[in-house]
């Protein structure tokens, strides 16, 4: 019998078939649009920032170059195109000069697979019918984390070949932080796998018809929203350029270009990582709701594209949002989300799904499912509360008393720490009363 999972399986395959057919000059007009729409992508992105960061702190923001301001990030790149470039005297320059290039390439190469459109409603290009897509793999999202784990070797490297202690431990620390929260997010597209059958995006896509994975996999959504900001060292994740402790970070001792390589590698992650959130979990390239409902050719032609692109900007403004509201945390905190909150509930969420899908491909209905699984999943729950109410709590020791403090002990005043207080300073009696009588003419001597 076959199962339910197995007819999406061949519908993945039966998509793929609509790749691979290009000519070889289309394939190129296809990259260099990807490459065109993510930086002209970053360039809207980098303004808007500013001007909404701006308009969060009541301030006014970039308004001298172009319009509004908006030719302000164009600006900033010939600015930094012209800048000297500086060599540091002790680093590998090879290792030196190849990172920034190492963290920017695979920013680029991870959207190769995003649709933007469906794959069997090709479009017309100069008489040619294809997809609006640059290709498609069984195991995209696969490739995905495969290039996004590559881009962590430019930061490693930036650091670790500027020869500078800080550099070094922005970089070490980069690396501790996107191996941590890749975990959480690979284990994310894990629960999209199983739901959808496929690794493909564009069949990923087709899947959500008729309702988004954001809905269907609302654990899985948010632990990715979260680890996508952790993913790009944006704040308040961004403590590998936490400034307080490392004096900038990884990309201190650069300058000119290679800075400029290391900030749009930033910003085309941003992107990409918004682009793949729209795919897995907010339908892709499909028209929202209320769009959907009314107008059939909302999902045809070149109208796809628009609805990704909105999706893409609404995840920009999420980070923009972030960086203006919430400060930067610690690195312990932001080690113990990552590792103790959001793995275990990833891994707990995907035991729920997993045998969720298996009992609906048996046949099993909606109560049954919810018996099966719902019923372990709040045995568990209730023995954790019981155990959390009945196990003891060790008794709070009194406070010691202070112990006094002597602000002249080591030779030279010093304040009193928190809980610690000042003994009590001798004071002479008042000569106020005296002086009152001796301006009233009032005579204190002997025998007055």
């Amino acid at each position: 019998m076959r199962t339910l999972a197995e007819p999406q399986m061949l519908a993945a395959y039966d998509t793929l078939v609509f790749f691979g057919r290009d000519p070889w000059w289309l394939v190129l007009l296809k990259a260099v649009f990807v490459f065109a729409f993510l930086v002209g992508t970053v360039l809207i992105a980098i303004v808007w920032e500013r001007k909404v960061v701006a308009w969060m702190q009541l301030r006014i923001g970039p308004n001298r170059h172009g319009p509004w301001g908006m030719l302000q990030s164009l600006a900033d790149g010939v600015k930094l195109a012209l800048k000297e470039d500086l060599v540091v005297t002790g680093a590998d320059k090879a290792v030196y000069v190849l990172a920034p290039i190492v963290s920017a390439i695979p920013a680029f190469m991870a959207f190769a697979v995003i649709p933007f459109g469906p794959a069997d409603d090709q479009v017309s290009i100069f008489g040619t019918r294809t997809p609006l897509q640059l290709t498609d793999l069984p195991i995209a999202l696969l490739y995905i984390l495969a290039t996004a784990s590559v881009g962590i070797y430019g930061i490693v490297l930036a650091g670790w070949s500027s020869g500078s202690t800080y550099p070094l431990l922005g970089g070490i620390r980069s690396s501790a932080q996107m191996i941590s929260y890749e975990i959480a997010m690979g284990l994310s597209f894990a629960a999209v796998f199983i739901y959808s059958g496929s690794m493909s995006t564009s069949e990923i896509v087709a899947s959500q018809q008729p309702t988004w994975f954001a809905v269907l996999l609302p654990v899985s959504f948010i632990v990715y929203i979260v680890a996508m900001v952790g993913e790009t060292n944006r704040a308040p994740f961004d403590l590998p350029e936490a400034e307080g402790e490392l004096v900038g970070g990884f990309n201190t001792e650069y300058s000119s270009l290679k800075f400029a390589m290391f900030m749009l590698a930033e910003y085309v992650n941003m992107v990409t990582v918004s682009a793949v959130a729209s795919t897995l979990f907010l339908g892709g390239w499909r028209a929202p709701w209320p769009i959907s409902t009314f107008w059939e050719g909302a999902n045809h032609g070149w109208w796809p594209m628009l609805w990704i692109i909105v999706k893409i900007q609404l995840l920009l403004f999420f980070f923009i949002w972030l960086r203006g509201t919430l400060p930067r945390l610690r690195y312990d905190q932001f080690m113990k989300l990552g590792w103790k909150v959001l793995i275990p509930v990833s891994l707990v969420w995907l035991v729920m799904v997993a045998s969720v899908r298996a009992l609906r491909n048996e046949g099993y209905d909606f109560a049954n499912v919810v018996l099966y699984v719902g019923a372990p999943i709040a045995a568990v729950l209730l023995l954790a509360l019981v155990w959390d109410l009945l196990r003891k709590k060790p008794a709070a020791a009194e406070p010691a008393p202070p112990a006094a403090f002597d602000p002249m002990a080591g030779g030279y005043p010093v304040p009193p720490l928190p809980g610690q207080e000042l003994p009590p300073v001798p004071r002479r009696r008042s000569r106020a009363p005296q002086l009152q009588d001796a301006l009233n003419g009032a005579d204190h001597t002997e025998g007055s």
